[in-house]
């Protein structure tokens, strides 16, 4: 039998973890991303427990994200003389290994590079599904058949606006905004991070790899993102406007944001469905069920990568069963994860003074000796409630 031609939409995480289960079985597979060239900026990516190190451990890359971590420890919430209120554990923030997500990003584009077709600087702009396959249109590649199409391109999905209509209200809003960039080590962070919160307004500082650099995220009470807001200039409006007479260090950072070169900007949400696939097409990840800080996105979207392959490998001429079973497994995983990216922005930046205080009463109290065991429980509870398939199958390794 010919194995399946799948294209994946997003060159992102879920994307390659997926092309790299089916590529190690002989599928063929395309990745189509509308960036030009590999995106490898982002906040770092954790993750924690048994589930996630299995399914890295299944792909060989436990090693390789352990190389690459970020080492980052402790981080405290401040006041605003800098003098430290709680001390957040390393698990809570971090999990048992953090990384860049740009370096994740390039791991797994190294380990795919040989085995899947990447094209870049394209999209998809039309789906029509026929007997045969899927017939896609393009920006600029030619119209191409494929048995399998699968939307891992984010957020903001093209490829499910195409699969439910651009008007599909699926992207919740949680009242927040978030701008994240990397700035100079004007506060001399070692392996650790400091979160300086005022009512409606919060800025995280870690340290990253290069301890002359460190990574920002200003995050502030703000509506929905227009369609012109995203750009870096409007980021650098948006932060000034918000952290206007906001105390501690913040003027400076603020300052350095017009200066940085990695900015990123977006609202706090995440995305509803009430189904995850239709036809020959499928969602995964953010695409299908993401929120947009909190949500556990990356782990997520590659243990729903490492089910999903499963699935269609084990019904390889029946993707309607393997999408159906890919979504009774990780629905019930991934939406409990949400309320995650749910309660993010009130960690950062509570709402009012009352709100600050008990933010900073509960976690002085969760991180006390007595209760560290029940903490480290509640906060890896979500990561480890889910029973992993062992489909038997391997990933893509890259030519000797």
């Amino acid at each position: 039998m010919t194995q399946p031609h799948v294209l994946i939409v997003g060159a992102g995480i879920a994307g390659p973890s997926l092309a790299g289960w089916l590529t190690g079985q002989g599928w063929r597979v395309t990745i189509v991303e509308r960036a030009r060239s590999l995106r490898t900026g982002g906040q770092a990516v954790d993750f924690r427990g048994p589930v996630h190190r299995t399914v890295l451990e299944r792909m060989g890359l436990w090693e390789a994200i352990h190389e690459r971590r970020t080492r980052l420890g402790k981080q405290t919430l401040i006041d605003a003389s800098g003098r430290a209120l709680v001390e957040l554990p390393a698990l809570m923030m971090s999990g048992d290994v953090e990384l860049h997500r740009g370096d994740l990003c390039q791991l797994l584009f190294e380990r795919t590079r040989e085995s899947v077709e990447y094209r870049f600087g394209d999209a998809p702009t039309a789906l029509c599904e026929t007997p045969a396959g899927v017939e896609v249109e393009f920006e600029h590649h030619a119209p191409q058949r494929f048995d399998l199409v699968v939307g891992a391109d984010g957020l903001r999905s093209n490829v499910r606006s195409l699969l439910f209509g651009k008007d599909t209200d699926c992207l919740k809003h949680h009242g927040y905004r978030v701008v994240g960039c990397t700035l100079p080590n004007a506060l001399g962070l070692k392996q650790r991070g400091v979160i300086y919160s005022e009512p409606g307004r919060g800025v995280s500082v870690t340290s990253a790899h290069d301890e002359e650099q460190v990574r920002a995220l200003f995050v502030f009470t703000g509506a929905p993102l227009g369609p012109h807001e995203r750009s870096p200039a409007s980021a650098c409006d948006a932060v000034s406007a918000a952290f206007a007479g906001a105390g501690w260090e913040t003027r400076r950072l603020v300052d350095g944001l017009r200066e940085a070169e990695d900015t990123y900007f977006d609202a706090i949400g995440s995305v509803h469905l009430s189904r995850y696939s239709q036809g020959r097409v499928v969602l995964l990840g953010d695409a299908a069920w993401g929120g947009t800080l909190g949500g556990q996105g990356t782990p997520l979207a590659m243990v729903g990568a490492y089910v999903l392959a499963g699935e269609l490998l084990a019904s390889p001429e029946s993707h309607a069963d393997a999408f159906s079973r890919f979504e009774a497994r990780m629905r019930p995983y991934a939406t409990p994860a949400q309320d995650g990216a749910k309660r993010v922005g009130g960690f950062f930046a509570p709402r009012s003074r009352p709100g600050l205080f008990l933010r900073n009463q509960l976690y002085r109290m969760l991180t006390s000796k007595p209760l560290e065991r029940v903490f480290e429980k509640l906060v890896t509870h979500a990561a480890n409630a889910f029973e992993l398939p062992d489909h038997g199958g391997g990933f893509a390794t890259p030519r000797a």
